[in-house]
């Protein structure tokens, strides 16, 4: 049976639009609106409100005296010294204290911001239409209003013993920035403008350990050396040798360019440092048909004939060299230290 068939009676009702009229759907993307806003305990209850307040100062307080913590660690626990911990088990006391009392300082100034603005802050929810980029002056006094509206909301003027705990956290936890500058050493004062050379030092051949003999240096051969008294199981070898390693090639005088090192040498015998002046490399490779040396970091190349200057590569700077001489049992000593400070260009900024 078509549906014309059917009696009109029994069709299903239908709304027939007005003549000229157009059917609209219900508009599925609808803006429901704010839910009501329901009221926390501190926004009806002065006294809850009062014990949030202390407990964001509390935390705020805590902070400051984590930090004061953090600073007296450097000052109490030495670097060697090895605590039990359960349960990390044998740990640095020093770093676990560092790690702690900033970890506490920090979370604390977290955790108490949070805490103030999920209590005491307004949090009621605002609707604003998007505007344009371009600030209206009615916009901008409309900024200014919601700010001090805002501040007002906040607590931040009448509250004052959370807003000066928090002063109080916020100035202190920079210091602990300041209290890291430590790990960098202590101040070199003028540590770095001398070495362990002195007059009377004998060189040490660094192969056998045995002092150096003018016999033992045969010409175009390359020899490392390092000053008398110096062993290699002191706690500061390290930063000795790496200022006081010396180079000791011997030259036939006639072909020494230089005058002062001629002079300052013993029977063609030179001794230069053996730290690079671009950036301190230990320098190694020497070629004996032309008395230069070249670093093998970035290939600076030193002519050990005429002063060691620099005649290839990003060096700024000769070589020092040390003045030596043969002591009365024949072996050969400094007659004082470097000139100038050895390494990288230190002594020209410095």
């Amino acid at each position: 049976m078509s549906s014309q068939e059917i009696p009109e009676e029994n069709l299903p009702e239908t709304q027939v639009p007005a003549h000229g009229a157009v059917e609209v759907a219900d508009d599925p993307f609808a803006d429901p609106g704010l839910p009501a806003h329901q009221p926390r305990i501190q926004d009806i209850d002065e006294r809850a409100a009062k014990r949030s307040e202390r407990v964001v100062a509390f935390l705020f307080t805590l902070s400051m005296l984590a930090t004061i913590a953090f600073i007296a660690s450097y000052v109490i626990f030495p670097v060697d010294k090895i605590v039990y911990i359960w349960p990390f088990g044998h740990v640095s006391a020093l770093n676990f204290s560092l790690g702690l009392t900033l970890g506490v300082a920090l979370f604390a100034i977290g955790a108490g911001a949070v805490h103030w603005a999920r209590t005491l802050m307004s949090d009621v929810e605002v609707a604003d239409d998007r505007h344009a980029i371009e600030a209206e002056p009615e916009v901008k006094a409309k900024v200014m209003a919601d700010f001090a509206a805002g501040a007002e909301e906040s607590g931040f003027g009448r509250r004052k013993l959370i807003r000066n705990t928090m002063f109080g956290a916020l100035a202190l936890v920079p210091l602990s920035g300041v209290v890291l500058l430590r790990d960098l050493g202590p101040l070199p004062e003028k540590k770095l403008r001398s070495t362990l050379w002195a007059k009377g030092k004998q060189l040490i051949n660094m192969n056998t350990m045995e002092p150096l003999r003018p016999e033992d240096v045969a010409v175009g051969s390359l020899t490392f050396a390092m000053p008398e008294g110096l062993e290699e199981s002191a706690e500061d070898f390290n930063n000795q040798i790496a200022k006081a390693a010396l180079m000791i090639v011997r030259i036939q005088p006639e072909n020494i360019k230089d005058r002062r090192e001629r002079e300052w040498a013993h029977e063609g015998i030179v001794a230069f440092s053996k730290i690079c002046t671009h950036v301190g490399c230990p320098i190694s490779l020497y070629e004996q048909q032309t008395h230069h040396v070249l670093c093998p970091c970035h290939q600076s190349t030193f002519d050990l004939s005429d002063g060691a200057r620099v005649i290839f590569g990003p060096a700024g700077h000769a070589l020092p060299q040390l003045r030596i001489g043969v002591n009365s049992e024949g072996n050969l000593e400094a007659l004082g230290d470097f000139e100038e400070p050895v390494g990288p260009a230190f002594w020209e900024r410095g």
